[in-house]
C-alpha cells in the first residue's frame, strides 16, 4: 500500500481508493440524501460509502444514475462501496444480496464490497424486524469463497471487511484465493486501534475509518466519553493551522495512511471535510494527538446491535 499526500490511496491489488469519502450511514431521507450527494459530486467527493443496511442504496442508485446519464460524471470516475448486511453473512445468501445491492444501486459492479460484520443473522426477508435477532449458523471460510466469486463475475473489483478483528482476517487470510484488500472499521483519535491497524498495514491491507470525528452529533447512551473533538488540544491545534477541529482530525487519519468517510450533510462541513489536503501536522503535533487515545471506552459502534451478541465466540470486539 502506498499513500499519497493528496486524495488518493492504493490498494495491495493496484486499484485507487480515495482518501476521504462520503459516508452515508443514517442517512435515510430521500430528498435530504439526494442533496447531500449531488452537493458532494458537485464540490468533488469521488467516493461515496454505503451499506445493504442503511437502507440508502437505491436513493443514491437514483443520483447516480442521472449524473451517469448527463454524462457529467463516468461511472468509473465514482468509487462505490457497498457492504454485506449482518442477515447476509451466510454461505448461501452472499450472491444474493450482492444482487440486490447492485439492483438498489442500478450498477453492473461496485468498487468495494464489504462484510459488514463478523456475525450473521438468520434471513426472514428484507423488512422483517426479526432480521437481527436471532445468530444464524455461518462459516467465514465459506463465505470469503462466495465473495472471490463475486470478483470472478465482475460483480466487484475488489473485497474486503468490516469490523472484523486480526484473528478473524488471519483466518481468512490463510486460506483466501483473493486477500481480503480493506478493513474498514471504527477509528478517531481518541480511539486509535494501533495494533490493528499496524497489522493490517504490514499485510497490504487498506484501513478505512468510520465515524473519524467521533460521530459528535449523535446522542449515543452508551457513550462513555465526551467528543474529543471539541477537547482544549483539537482546538488550539486547529488555531494553530487555520482549520477546523474536524479537518485536525481527518488530518491526523490521512497522515496515518488510513482513509476516512466522514458523513455530513451540511455544505460547509461537506467543503470542509474534503479540504485536508494541502496542509500537513508536525511530528510533535502528531505525537501529541496519540496522547488523546481512548481505548475501549471510546468505542461507539455496534454495542447492543444484536441481544446477547457481546457472548457470541466470533464477537470482535473482545480481542
Amino acid at each position: 500500500m502506498a499513500c499519497k499526500l493528496h486524495n488518493n490511496m492504493v490498494m495491495g491489488d493496484g486499484l485507487e481508493i480515495p482518501a476521504i469519502g462520503l459516508g452515508t450511514g443514517s442517512m435515510r431521507e430521500e430528498n435530504e440524501l439526494a442533496t447531500t450527494l449531488n452537493n458532494a459530486l458537485e464540490i468533488g467527493y469521488r467516493h461515496i460509502d454505503t451499506a445493504f443496511a442503511y437502507k440508502n442504496e437505491a436513493f443514491i442508485g437514483r443520483v447516480l444514475k442521472k449524473w451517469f446519464s448527463s454524462g457529467k460524471l463516468k461511472r468509473e470516475d465514482v468509487f462505490i462501496t457497498t457492504k454485506l448486511p449482518v442477515p447476509g453473512v451466510h454461505q448461501s445468501r452472499v450472491e444474493m444480496f450482492m444482487k440486490k445491492s447492485l439492483e438498489n444501486l442500478q450498477l453492473e459492479y461496485v468498487d468495494l464490497y464489504l462484510i459488514h460484520f463478523p456475525i450473521g443473522t438468520k434471513y426472514f426477508g428484507d423488512e422483517s424486524e426479526d432480521n437481527l435477532k436471532e445468530v444464524d449458523d455461518f462459516d467465514h471460510i465459506e463465505i470469503w469463497k462466495k465473495m472471490e466469486e463475486q470478483v470472478d463475475a465482475g460483480r466487484t473489483k475488489a473485497i474486503g471487511l468490516s469490523n472484523f478483528n486480526q484473528r478473524q482476517i488471519e483466518k481468512i487470510m490463510k486460506s483466501a484465493r483473493i486477500k481480503p484488500t480493506c478493513l474498514q472499521i471504527e477509528i478517531h483519535v481518541d480511539f486509535q486501534q494501533r495494533d490493528l491497524i499496524n497489522f493490517c498495514h504490514k499485510n497490504g491491507i487498506v484501513v478505512v475509518a468510520y465515524s473519524p470525528l467521533g460521530a459528535p452529533g449523535r446522542n449515543l447512551q452508551n457513550r462513555k466519553m465526551a467528543p474529543v473533538i471539541n477537547s482544549e488540544k483539537i482546538g488550539k491545534l486547529a488555531k494553530k493551522y487555520n482549520k477546523t477541529p474536524g479537518q485536525i482530525m481527518l488530518r491526523y487519519l490521512l497522515q496515518n495512511n488510513i482513509v476516512a468517510v466522514p458523513k455530513s450533510s451540511r455544505l460547509e462541513r461537506l467543503k470542509e471535510n474534503i479540504d485536508v489536503f494541502h496542509f500537513e501536522i508536525s511530528e510533535n503535533d502528531m505525537k501529541s494527538l496519540n496522547e488523546l487515545e481512548g481505548g475501549k471506552d471510546a468505542r461507539l459502534s455496534f454495542r447492543g446491535l444484536i441481544p446477547g451478541i457481546e457472548k457470541h465466540p466470533e464477537y470482535p470486539f473482545e480481542d
